[in-house]
């Protein structure tokens, strides 16, 4: 069953909308309205969250402060900019976007991963994230950066798709950790992952199918579906910063819809008021709001109300946004993609618009 979705969302690039929901022509009618009572303030908000990442940017494409020198921070920011309709070429960010490119390329290692700098336990969730910026910006920049990125990612995805075929038990089996050859997975690595091969895949990369399946294969053996949760190495763990990560890697996979995923939606709106008290709640935020928008009706109209109003008066007068665990550049755009949700500028976050117009 989920192959068949699979081969059809992927052959297609559209994600399946069933008739268990309000037609697509309606959520997007209330996602507007819901938002055109807050674009006053998100707007210059947004706009001055990316002149901060702007301004703070060094020569060579990193960033100061906590893992600014990865490839992972790098590729958020670049991707904070794509996601309010900046592009390469633009005047005002095309410059620093560019500059996040080219950072990311120029390490590259020989087996293909993008690594430098401080990345952590280990290199795959930055890897992870640079592939899928590099697959997002892909077709928007000038000829000879295109050439480039078009080998790098070639030898990206084969590292990422080799990383999930080490032998590990059953659980584990279909995911992703800190290293390449690790025989272990988590989800919250696995969830950067599979978004980065779902986005080559609809780039046009010689995905295969399998991979996609498998991964979310993995993600149902760490989801609940009584409560509606995932967890990180089991179906409850970090489920308050987690569930949003499941949610939107099943709707962005064609499980629009399904019971599992209106069961985490459900989730979500029952304790997203507990997320600021969370460790990672800029992670959990920038997932909880991708998936809700997906979702559409009452839990964007829900989580999009608080988000805007919890997080807004948060920010800083120099426009950036602080994550207790990863610092400003990660906090500010993290906050700024989650704020751009309604903008619907990365190609990854698109849905159908026309699946249901029989």
């Amino acid at each position: 069953m989920i192959r068949s979705k699979i081969s059809k969302i992927l052959m297609c690039g559209l994600i399946a909308l069933y008739a268990t929901i309000p037609s697509l022509a309606q959520i997007q009618n209330q996602q507007e309205t819901i938002f055109s009572k807050y674009k006053d303030k998100v707007d210059p908000s947004i706009e001055k969250g990316l002149s901060y990442l702007s301004l703070v940017q060094n020569k060579n494409g990193s960033f100061p402060g906590g893992f600014g020198d990865s490839t992972g921070i790098p590729a958020l920011v670049g991707m904070a900019f794509l996601s309010k309709g900046h592009l390469p070429t633009d005047a005002a960010y095309g410059e620093n976007i560019n500059r996040c490119i080219d950072f990311i390329l120029s390490n590259q290692k020989d087996n293909g991963v993008f690594e430098a700098g401080n990345a952590g336990s280990g290199p795959m969730y930055a890897h992870c994230i640079a592939t899928l910026f590099l697959s997002e910006v892909s077709g928007m920049v000038d000829p000879t950066r295109q050439k480039k990125i078009d080998g790098a990612l070639a030898k990206a995805l084969k590292l990422i798709l080799q990383a999930q075929k080490v032998k590990k038990s059953e659980r584990n089996q279909g995911g992703w950790r800190y290293h390449p050859g690790s025989n272990d997975s988590d989800t919250s690595c696995s969830g950067w992952a599979l978004m980065a091969l779902r986005s080559a895949k609809l780039n046009g990369a010689a995905v295969p199918d399998k991979a996609i399946e498998d991964a979310l294969a993995y993600l149902y053996r760490h989801h609940d579906k009584k409560t509606g949760t995932f967890g990180y190495s089991d179906k409850k763990s970090h489920s308050i910063t987690l569930t949003g990560m499941g949610l939107l890697c099943l709707e962005l996979c064609g499980e629009h819809g399904e019971p599992s995923t209106l069961k985490s939606g459900e989730y979500i709106l029952k304790t997203y008021n507990k997320l600021s008290s969370q460790s990672h709640e800029f992670y959990g935020n920038y997932y909880n709001a991708q998936a809700m928008f997906q979702l559409g009706g009452k839990y964007w109209e829900q989580y999009a109300t608080w988000m805007y109003e919890n997080y807004l008066p948060k920010q800083k007068d120099d426009g950036s946004w602080n994550s207790r665990e990863a610092g400003n550049i990660y906090g500010t755009s993290m906050m700024v993609l989650a704020f751009t949700v309604p903008y619907r500028q990365l190609p990854i976050y698109q849905r159908d618009e026309t699946v249901d117009e029989d």
